[in-house]
């Protein structure tokens, strides 16, 4: 379905037109997937004599489009890929919201929204897949995420399975991907609504928090898991940037396993955590696991009772939802403001 333009590497002069959504930025970080020449539609050219054209048609991917992912691997597409397989959470939603569900042959074990994709073959882990389950697959395109380590998508590529991989770390690399994957799949103005949707829920949170002062801001710690945190350079640490709060991780860079000590010192104002996340050792939810620490009670948001609940897959999956999982956290830090 593809042929691999290693040959065609032209370089010189070479414009990265990326879609992305959101500040007017066409600028793209290394590691992103992104469209290797401008993109192109279906709708027509300008007519001469400043004649008016009618109505423009939906737009269409013209084929063969070249784009390279999240390892710098070149694809060149001669068409859209038509049996896809995700082996990665978020993309199983992406590809869902596109319209593509029908095309979706198989998921990972740990695709479980939407609905449909739990009827899907499983396809093994998101870190290391079943290597005959894909090869039986006969999928034109794989698709993966954050989970999976580049030498583990060379490994599969070694077996002449065409793995695409994303990797995004903000919130418009999230709707970049999904503009991106409107073109490979021809579904571009569906996923321009999507990312329309989505950018409506990051403004709603700006314009709620745009006006707090810095004393006004609030300490927050998340806990996406029993022990762990998040600090710069992830997704889950923009989510509470943008939120106007104070990540009390946020000098660290990615992610850490807790320093009890140094957050009763950082004394965080809010905690948060995923409501819907059960700890497999102790069968505790995570906000009993935190009220019942040695030291944390005098903590201000534990004296305060301001641990607030959030959804685990909102704001731990970088796809359609994570705007979703913004203005949770958001609800979260300023309930007054964020309604």
């Amino acid at each position: 379905m593809q042929r691999y333009g290693s040959k065609l590497v032209v370089l010189i002069g070479m414009i990265v037109l990326l879609i992305i959504a959101g500040c007017g930025n066409l600028s793209v970080s290394p590691g992103k997937g992104e469209l290797v020449e401008p993109p192109k539609t279906g709708t027509g050219q300008g007519l001469p004599n400043g004649e008016t054209a009618a109505a423009p048609a939906a737009k269409a991917t013209v084929y063969p489009l070249k784009v390279k992912d999240a390892t710098g691997k070149e694809f060149i597409f001669d068409k859209a890929p038509a049996r896809l397989v995700s082996i990665s959470p978020s993309e199983t939603e992406t590809l869902f919201a596109l319209g593509l569900g029908e095309q979706v042959y198989g998921v990972s074990d740990f695709c479980d929204y939407p609905a449909e994709a739990l009827k899907k073959p499983k396809m093994g882990s998101i870190v290391k897949p079943n290597e005959e389950a894909l090869l039986a697959s006969n999928a034109d395109l794989i698709v993966t995420g954050v989970s999976m380590k580049i030498p583990a998508v060379e490994q599969l590529r070694s077996l002449k399975l065409n793995v695409f991989k994303v990797d995004p770390k903000t919130v418009d690399d999230v709707l970049n991907n999904t503009l991106v994957f409107g073109q490979i799949f021809n579904k571009q103005e569906q996923a321009e609504k999507l990312v329309a949707e989505m950018k409506a829920d990051r403004q709603k949170v700006t314009d709620a928090v745009k006006n707090l002062q810095p004393e006004q801001k609030k300490r927050v710690l998340l806990e996406f898991s029993p022990g762990w945190t998040v600090g710069k350079g992830e997704f889950m640490d923009e989510l509470i940037t943008l939120s106007g709060g104070i990540n009390i991780y946020g000098e660290m860079a990615g992610y850490s396993q807790l320093n009890e000590e140094k957050v009763i010192a950082a004394n965080p104002q809010i905690i948060l955590y995923p409501s819907n996340l059960i700890d497999d050792k102790s069968k505790k939810t995570l906000d009993q696991i935190i009220k019942e620490r040695s030291g944390w009670e005098k903590i201000d948001a534990v004296k305060n009772n301001r641990i607030v609940g959030v959804d685990k897959d909102w704001i731990s999956r970088p796809g359609p939802r994570i705007t979703q999982g913004l203005v949770d956290i958001a609800k979260g830090i300023y309930p007054e403001l964020v309604k």
